[in-house]
């Protein structure tokens, strides 16, 4: 087991109304902190999600841990090969390695807190996922960055039938 030593030594506070935005409904991502800010320690972003619509598909991180917490509504996530639905106070934490994917269970409004340890500059790779769904950059152009952004997409079974 590997400890990240977080190297930084001012506090990170980030206003909300000086996050910066990435999409609209019916998902918005407001990026909060990025592993450059924390020392490496982290990386976090507040992900919305309206009338079941998605958020992230099947994927892992080779070298980081996921963690969700619910601060509103309802969302369906993938846990390996399990779909697990969260619903307000709710914590599910994906180990690295381990598949995962998360969306608003049907019909449903869902406000997430993502935190992912240790940090992984993810700002770009939310930049870049505005620019494929704005057609400026064409979706597998996301492949020829899985490494850079430890983010590295996969297909689960359990995940399509859940969302069918």
């Amino acid at each position: 087991m590997s400890l990240v030593m977080p190297d930084f030594n001012e506090s990170v506070i980030v206003r909300s109304a000086e996050a910066e935005v990435i999409g609209r409904a019916p998902t918005t991502i407001r990026l909060l902190a990025d592993s450059s800010s924390t020392g490496g320690a982290l990386s976090t972003q507040r992900v919305s999600l309206t009338d079941g619509a998605d958020g992230a598909r099947p994927h892992h991180h080779a070298n980081s841990a996921e963690l969700f917490y619910m601060l509103d509504g309802t969302a369906q996530l993938l846990s390996g090969e399990q779909v697990v639905t969260a619903e307000r106070g709710d914590l599910v934490i994906v180990p690295p390695g381990l598949a995962h994917a998360f969306a608003a269970a049907p019909g449903e409004d869902a406000d997430i807190l993502i935190v992912i340890t240790p940090g992984v500059e993810r700002f770009e790779y939310f930049r870049h996922l505005e620019r494929i769904a704005y057609g400026k950059v064409p979706p597998e152009s996301l492949l020829e960055v899985q490494e850079l952004y430890d983010t590295y997409f996969l297909t689960s079974t359990a995940w399509t039938d859940a969302r069918a």
